[in-house]
């Protein structure tokens, strides 16, 4: 009875509770909550930590951290060695480069500072480059065991070279390039009629003298008892054949280089043509 009573709305009675799912409020919704005890961060945490993260960041630099009298010696030290390289750099230029009025006018200071440590065997703005075959060849005056003298003919110590590495895989350096560079630092000690300009020129005689000795006595050019008296070297230049294609002439005649004979002294002849007490086996004297 008491439903009829209510009237039309009792019937939703049961409803009330379930009011909030009804359509949703066209209205913006509020943000979400965070979860219980996610507040903002500590700052007291944040700024005890600032000073380690500073210091991780930025270190202090290590010439800062020494004292004042050791900083000043450590500027100087290396002030002093970037003008010694700049020096450095300055002289291998001058000394690779063409030849010009500054070179010219210091060409003894630039030699001084390059010989022999530094020395260059290059040149910027170098011509065409090298397009002949240059094979060095020595013979020798020699005194038999007998007492009697003869001269050898030439042996072409280039082609022995080249026998001696030709199917090596791994040659030495000294195989390849001391002949090679012995007759290079000649010629640039040397004037057009082969006299020695200076000291450099004189040990350049010497050392070239020692190796072709040396050479001629592993080829047993003396003979059995003989002694080698003097030497005498010279160049023989060919000119590399052009290609095919190429409209260049060439002369096919090799040119010499002829160097005056060296007498060889007794303390650079080879150990085995020494005897005892400074003797030699040639002659016995």
């Amino acid at each position: 009875m008491d439903a009829y009573e209510a009237g039309p709305d009792a019937g939703h009675g049961r409803d009330e509770p379930g009011e909030a799912e009804g359509p949703p409020s066209d209205g913006p919704q509020p943000p979400p909550q965070p979860p219980p005890g996610s507040g903002p961060p500590d700052e007291g945490a944040a700024a005890a930590a600032a000073p380690h993260l500073a210091s991780r960041e930025a270190p202090r630099p290590a010439l800062a951290a020494l004292s004042l009298p050791y900083q000043i010696g450590a500027a100087l030290a290396v002030a002093v060695v970037a003008v010694v390289a700049c020096a450095h750099l300055g002289m291998v230029f001058l000394h690779v480069a063409p030849s010009n009025t500054v070179s010219k006018e210091h060409a003894r200071a630039v030699d001084d500072w390059i010989y022999p440590e530094f020395e260059q065997n290059w040149k910027l703005f170098a011509p065409n480059p090298l397009q002949q075959n240059i094979a060095v060849e020595v013979r020798a005056d020699v005194r038999t065991a007998d007492g009697g003298a003869r001269t050898t003919g030439w042996y072409d110590l280039s082609a022995l070279d080249g026998k001696a590495i030709d199917g090596n895989l791994l040659p030495s350096h000294t195989q390849q390039n001391e002949l090679r560079r012995a007759w290079d630092f000649l010629l640039a000690s040397h004037d057009a009629q082969n006299r020695p300009s200076g000291l450099r020129g004189a040990l350049a005689e010497r050392y070239l003298r020692r190796i072709v000795v040396l050479r001629l006595d592993r080829e047993d050019a003396a003979g059995p008892g003989g002694t080698i008296d003097r030497v005498q070297v010279r160049s023989r230049s060919t000119n590399v054949r052009p290609p095919e294609w190429s409209q260049e002439q060439v002369p096919e005649k090799p040119t010499y280089r002829v160097l005056p004979w060296w007498p060889v002294p007794h303390d650079e002849a080879p150990p085995e043509a020494a005897g005892p007490a400074g003797t030699t086996k040639a002659d016995g004297s």
